[in-house]
């Protein structure tokens, strides 16, 4: 066996290796900017429709996508939309997130200038198929209680589930989940009051 002749063939490996990669990464660098503005085109689509969802039709004339303003809340930013009919602040949209049985529950909520919930909607859990999974929009209509509700309406030690003595419903064998829903939306409520000079500039 010619060691020569090998060692000459390894040396060619890991350059065309070199070269295959670069090929590679050109490529994906290719695609990544030709795909790219679509990608974001249909993110912020996405975005705008879930907003749209808790917002009253026709209470907004802006881009809410634009006209935002990032606050700090437990060390995390919280993006904050604005709903605007011509200058005039009508709502603030912004996500809350809690922990529930599975994992941490994100909600999307849009609140008028007098405190009021306009809507609520869960967008994001991993709370159990056919028992947590009540809190979606789709699945059931529990979510829609939170309409119109505000810090004062129930009162404050009124905002959780009827095990606890609260207003809201529970669900059979998933407690955990609609309790951490309840105070999600109460301490967005609670982030709103505390922030609102702030949301509204």
């Amino acid at each position: 066996m010619n060691l020569d002749a090998i060692r000459d063939k390894l040396a060619y490996q890991p350059l065309l290796l070199g070269v295959v990669a670069l090929i590679a990464s050109g490529a994906l660098a290719v695609v990544s900017d030709a795909t790219g503005p679509a990608i974001a085109a249909a993110e912020a689509k996405d975005l705008r429709d879930s907003l749209s969802e808790v917002l009253p039709v026709g209470l907004a004339d802006n881009d809410f996508l634009k006209d935002t303003v990032d606050l700090k809340k437990d060390g995390k930013t919280v993006t904050v939309y604005r709903a605007r009919q011509g200058s005039e602040i009508k709502a603030a949209l912004f996500k809350v997130a809690e922990r529930g049985y599975g994992g941490d529950i994100q909600v999307l909520m849009a609140v008028d200038m007098a405190g009021r919930t306009l809507g609520v909607r869960v967008l994001k859990h991993t709370e159990t198929p056919g028992l947590g999974d009540k809190i979606e929009a789709k699945k059931d209509d529990w979510v829609l209680a939170f309409n119109g509700k505000s810090l004062g309406d129930p009162a404050p030690d009124k905002w959780a589930v009827k095990k606890d003595n609260g207003v809201f419903d529970q669900f059979a064998g998933a407690t955990i989940t609609p309790r951490a829903v309840v105070k999600a939306v109460k301490g967005g409520l609670e982030f709103f009051v505390a922030r609102k000079q702030e949301i509204t500039g």
